[in-house]
């Protein structure tokens, strides 16, 4: 009998919609910890890479690129640490990704001395977070409401104007991309998550960040140990929909449907056979500009993922209601841009400013730049090859339709030149113009839904990992709920896979608690003394 069990356990098969970081952790997790053979389980995705959001490519010769950066941390990030604690490095086996990681932040520690700057070109004594008395009570009486009594009111609804123009806020929105119109609860969670962070978000102390991007780092390493594991990657492969049944309150997926090299298929599965559905995606429809042209702003929703979630919420009132996150891309939106240079002298220069080597500095925002503009400076390598001679930086704008100050045009009108001549301004580098403009290729990129899991929410708006009586689906990524948990971060993807695997397993395996700063009285008692200083 015992032997029956196994070789059925043997022929269950997964199929893991879309080939991001929660599908590829839920992978990770099917094999590690619910021992389901690796040749077993299909990922299934429409673009010609895994890793979704976590992306980095290009060439020396003509550009690199990556649409943003995770700035990882220690306490929050308990199940990225599990998970990685598994994969080895594509360099060394012996070294697990989790480790390498804390090695180069050891050898490279995050300690900015120009978070903020000014219109003025002057650094911001940032350790100065603004907060007045008033402020100070507005953000506890957000602390201490429930969300139920929160609902779905902006975050502009509870704090009066001084506490927008304060040092403060402008580090946090700009550290996690907080608009003043993003949800209350999202921005209650964030503080509660990340209250060790107030003593040093002027330093950006507490940032970990990978040796490379996050897909050389992360990606590459996770999906190498996949395929020696034999699971079956798939590409250009969109689901359209899926069918499921519901008999005494047990709901089961039934069957896929796929679109491949413009031919559709189904799926039929079996009843052991899982699903592992991702819905929405923050990078859908990102759209790429250069050095002369500016990055369309799609609004069609041409990328899949998007409609397979509205698909399935029009089959069942709990599968969330994504026209909350995707309906306002003017709320969502944002841009950001690469600079591949040829040339040291921009960050010969930003290191004599700044004090900081590159990689040490995280992001430096200017402040009263129309944009919100933000950059940080890798440490190179950046990208896996990347010559010695060529340099790379980072950054976005919060506000793309507002008139920059030194191109009179909005960061969504502004081609890559353009965009390289007003962060020029803003760092009052002008007399670099003509070398940097010469020696750089800008690519910006254009994501009309970048953060659309901030967007106002209510009860039942985001679904749950495991819908009620489902049996053999979950649902990952962004826009499932995960209480207490915050959204716009590796770990969350991470958490909802380790979630969806070891329930629908029934694995008697721990899931890492969510980190609670609060639980911490010498935690607490740094952040009041920084809050209330």
């Amino acid at each position: 009998m015992e032997h029956d069990m196994i070789d059925s356990e043997r022929e269950a098969k997964a199929y893991l919609v879309g080939g991001g970081i929660a599908a590829l952790a839920a992978a990770a997790f099917l094999i590690r910890d619910g021992d389901v053979p690796g040749e077993n389980i299909h990922i299934l995705e429409q673009l010609p890479l895994a890793g979704g959001s976590l992306d980095g490519r290009g060439s020396p010769e003509a550009a690199y690129v990556t649409r943003g950066g995770r700035m990882l941390e220690d306490e929050a990030y308990t199940c990225l640490w599990n998970l990685l604690e598994t994969i080895p490095t594509l360099d060394d086996p012996e070294v697990s990704v989790s480790q390498e990681i804390t090695d180069f932040n050891r050898a490279w520690p995050t300690d900015a001395k120009a978070r903020l700057i000014d219109r003025d070109h002057w650094i911001v004594d940032a350790a100065c977070l603004g907060l007045n008395a008033h402020d100070r009570l507005e953000l506890t009486r957000l602390l201490v409401l429930p969300e139920s009594v929160i609902g779905a009111r902006r975050i502009d609804e509870f704090f009066t104007e001084h506490f927008f123009g304060t040092n403060f806020w402008a580090m946090w929105r700009t550290t996690f991309a907080f608009q003043n119109w993003h949800s209350a609860i999202e921005l209650k969670r964030y503080l509660l998550r990340f209250l060790q962070e107030f003593p040093r978000i002027h330093t950006l102390a507490g940032v970990r960040r990978t040796r490379l991007n996050q897909y050389d780092s992360i990606v590459r390493p996770l999906t190498a140990w996949l395929l020696e594991h034999g699971v079956r990657f798939e590409h250009g492969v969109t689901v359209t929909d899926v069918d499921f049944t519901e008999h005494g309150g047990i709901r089961r997926a039934k069957r896929l449907y796929l679109e491949r090299e413009g031919l559709r298929e189904q799926v039929e599965l079996g009843d052991l056979d899982l699903a592992f559905i991702t819905l929405g995606s923050m990078t859908a429809d990102a759209s790429y500009g250069d050095d002369h042209t500016a990055p369309e702003v799609i609004r069609d929703k041409r990328d899949g993922s998007w409609t397979l979630w509205e698909t399935l919420s029009r089959k069942a009132s709990d599968f969330g209601r994504p026209a909350v996150f995707n309906g306002s891309i003017p709320e969502a939106a944002w841009e950001s841009f690469t600079l591949t240079m040829r040339s040291p002298a921009l960050l010969k220069r930003i290191e004599e400013f700044s004090g900081n080597a590159p990689g040490t500095g995280a992001l430096m925002t200017f402040k009263d730049s129309p944009w919100l503009m933000s950059i940080v400076v890798p440490r190179p390598p950046h990208f896996d090859g990347q010559p010695d001679d060529v340099f790379t930086l980072w950054g976005y704008g919060l506000f793309i339709d507002t008139p920059g100050e030194h191109t009179a045009k909005t960061m969504a009108e502004c081609t890559g030149r353009e965009i390289l001549t007003e962060l020029l301004g803003q760092l009052g580098f002008e007399d670099l113009t003509e070398e940097v403009l010469a020696t750089t290729t800008v690519t910006t990129v254009m994501m009309p839904y970048i953060t659309s899991q901030f967007a106002r929410r209510g009860a039942g708006d985001r679904p749950r990992v495991i819908p009620h009586g489902a049996r053999n689906f979950a649902l990952l990524g962004q826009y499932v709920e995960i209480p207490e948990d915050v959204v716009f971060t590796v770990e969350y993807s991470v958490r909802g896979a380790m979630h969806a695997v070891y329930q629908l397993l029934g694995l008697d395996l721990p899931v890492p608690p969510v980190h609670h700063a609060l639980a911490e009285p010498a935690t607490a008692l740094r952040a009041l003394r920084t809050a209330f200083a």
